[in-house]
């Protein structure tokens, strides 16, 4: 489904605030696959995320998604294909338009139509049922502007907004760090369920190493602009936390230190 093929990304190459970013980065996803993406600040991962969704052109290399090559295509074009969800509850959404207009908006996005046709008495009721799966009492409030709920309701929201049309390619950018603890368990239950119902090609960011090994079927490891470890299937299954760093401290020669990392 993704393939990333030594994808390369030099940030102000030829000064001396030069940053390699993407250092010969290569990944296969197959489809309906859920990778777990860890590693510390600074580490690769939120820009591999933006190399995928076009936010910049990558220096070297090749991006697949569903076999059709999108190294080159604009941002936009691969908005109808990739759903992402932010840490930051108010990015993927316009917190002064209301619940129904953003995922009217969404729709709408998707199917290259009319944003008139897509506030019609049917996409209303398609969207009231999307919400009212998620018990959080959304479906009746619609007409509420999105930058008046709560960090929680507004990361459902965004959710949905991503799903209402399945994406070829889902990407979760730390999307509960933001959150309470309570809240993030129950935006990462909805997030299992709307994967799991429909085989979605899946990344998650998280700082969480234990989440990150309990979640999806795979998980890879960033360093400096790498992937060092890619891990899956039994030695996945019986990985801990502590075998984890371990393995970083092999392969580094030196101790994962990052305050945000946590290890429970």
């Amino acid at each position: 489904m993704l393939d990333l093929v030594h994808l390369q990304k030099t940030f102000a190459p030829g000064t001396v605030n030069a940053h390699v970013a993407l250092d010969d980065v290569s990944l296969h996803l197959d489809p309906g696959e859920f990778v777990t993406v860890i590693g510390s600040n600074g580490a690769g991962k939120s820009t591999l995320f933006n190399a995928v969704c076009g936010s910049f052109l990558c220096d070297r290399g090749r991006i697949r998604l569903g076999g059709e090559d999108i190294s080159f295509a604009p941002e936009y074009a691969r908005a109808r294909q990739i759903g992402r969800v932010f840490q930051d509850p108010m990015k993927g959404t316009a917190p002064g338009m209301t619940i129904e207009e953003n995922m009217a908006l969404a729709y709408t996005r998707a199917h290259s139509g009319p944003f008139s046709l897509a506030l019609s008495k049917k996409r209303y009721n398609l969207f009231r049922d999307a919400l009212a799966r998620y018990d959080m009492g959304l479906e009746d409030r619609m007409k509420t502007k999105v930058g008046l709920l709560s960090g929680g309701q507004r990361q459902v929201v965004t959710l949905l907004m991503c799903t209402l049309v399945m994406p070829k390619l889902l990407l979760l950018d730390e999307h509960t760090a933001a959150l309470d603890p309570a809240t993030a368990e129950k935006i990462m239950e909805i997030t299992n369920q709307i994967v799991s119902e429909n085989s979605l090609t899946t990344m998650m960011i998280t700082h969480n190493i234990r989440a990150a090994l309990t979640t999806g079927s795979r998980t890879i490891m960033m360093d400096a602009g790498q992937v060092i470890l890619d891990i899956s299937g039994e030695e996945r299954k019986q990985m801990s936390v502590e075998r984890l760093l371990r393995l970083y401290s092999e392969k580094k020669k030196e101790e994962l230190d990052n305050d945000r990392m946590l290890f429970s």
